[in-house]
């Protein structure tokens, strides 16, 4: 997809192209309460998440739903945000290759108005 608004980013680097191989998706996850606060209030603009279960790319939503851990019961609250990056083993920054295991990833994340 020539002419995407995040290819200038990656030109001049040594990341692997970016992929355009499938439509952008819904993720449907968990988030303890207190991480869910924190991104509704705009204090958390990250979330770090397992990389080997889920195929996580930028553009994908992730539809978070408020997860008690004590009672195992969802809230009821939801809120969406999109992947604006993401730091990994396979796509290191700094010192990300040497320093995050290859199971996990860091999903730099934006909110999403409501439709």
């Amino acid at each position: 997809m020539p002419g995407h608004p995040l290819e200038s980013a990656y030109e001049h680097s040594e990341l692997p192209p970016l992929s355009y191989d499938r439509e952008q998706i819904v993720h449907e996850l968990k988030c303890w309460p207190q991480f869910f606060e924190a991104i509704a209030k705009g204090q958390k603009r990250h979330d770090v998440r397992r990389a080997d279960d889920r195929d996580f790319r930028v553009g994908d939503r992730l539809r978070l739903r408020e997860f008690d851990p004590q009672s195992q019961c969802y809230t009821g609250r939801e809120q969406t945000v999109r992947v604006t990056y993401i730091t990994s083993a396979k796509q290191p920054c700094a010192l990300s290759e040497c320093a995050l295991n290859p199971d996990f990833c860091i999903l730099s994340i934006a909110p999403v108005a409501p439709t």
